[in-house]
């Protein structure tokens, strides 16, 4: 049977946790009973910061804090390694990493440009995965959850290439889930929209046509913009024994924007 542990006895780790919804998701994780996670980010300045907030929820905890350029793969796999070191082990990876990026329409992009986009948001997810999938396979289970957005399944103008991104990342998913659940391993996205209060969000609805798409795509969330805490809530039960027979999975959290 694969191993499926609680709360209490997981070692969690996230990239992308010094803001956003990685950060929720540290906090949501200690609230939920886990006492070992190690927080990864690119800024040490805001990844300390981070590691600070989350260690104050629960001073008994280990938090653990380790910068990390998520674009490089050689660094990706020492940071993982060693978070696996300070830790004593890794159940729950959580990818919620993303780059800069404002949805603009396809003639309005810089041939140029497209390929950044897509490397820039997909890889640094599979890179992590990757990387995270033989330690999980040696221990027998675990669980990797994955934040990707709704441009996966919804064809919205303005998110041309970044929706072929995101597409990437949920088919990578779907399709690693398959191949991991022989070892006990569990592989799920979350896909968002908007998500209020967040960096990406003051962004994107500061001018222009980012702004006009997602004022309208807020219009239509009539059960309320989604938060950070919103997808935290999400991801703890993703990465948890209650989700142990779920994979392969992309789960929307929209507020009612689209269903998808």
């Amino acid at each position: 049977m694969p191993v499926v542990r609680s709360y209490a006895d997981s070692a969690v780790v996230i990239a992308g946790a010094s803001s956003g919804v990685g950060l929720a998701s540290a906090l949501a994780f200690v609230d939920a009973g886990v006492t070992r996670l190690a927080l990864l980010s690119r800024s040490p300045e805001r990844g300390e910061a981070a590691r600070e907030r989350v260690q104050a929820r629960n001073p008994a905890a280990t938090v653990e804090f380790i910068p990390v350029d998520v674009d490089d793969l050689a660094a990706v796999t020492r940071a993982v390694a060693l978070a696996h070191q300070k830790l004593g082990g890794i159940d729950v990876l959580v990818s919620s990493v993303t780059s800069a990026y404002r949805p603009d329409l396809l003639s309005r992009i810089e041939p140029s440009d497209i390929a950044g986009i897509l490397t820039g948001q997909a890889l640094p997810p599979m890179y992590l995965t990757r990387t995270v999938l033989p330690y999980l396979k040696e221990q027998g289970g675990g669980s990797i959850v994955l934040v990707a957005s709704d441009a996966a399944k919804v064809a919205t103008p303005g998110e041309s290439v970044l929706g072929a991104a995101m597409a990437a990342i949920v088919m990578f998913s779907r399709t690693a889930a398959m191949e991991a659940k022989r070892d006990g391993i569990r592989i799920n996205a979350v896909t968002p929209s908007l998500i209020a209060g967040t960096a990406t969000a003051a962004r994107v609805l500061t001018d222009g046509f980012s702004k006009a798409l997602f004022d309208k795509a807020a219009t239509l969330a009539h059960l309320g913009v989604a938060e950070a805490s919103d997808l935290a809530a999400l991801i703890v039960f993703l990465g948890g024994p209650a989700a142990a027979k779920i994979t392969g999975q992309a789960i929307s959290v929209n507020g009612g924007i689209s269903a998808a």
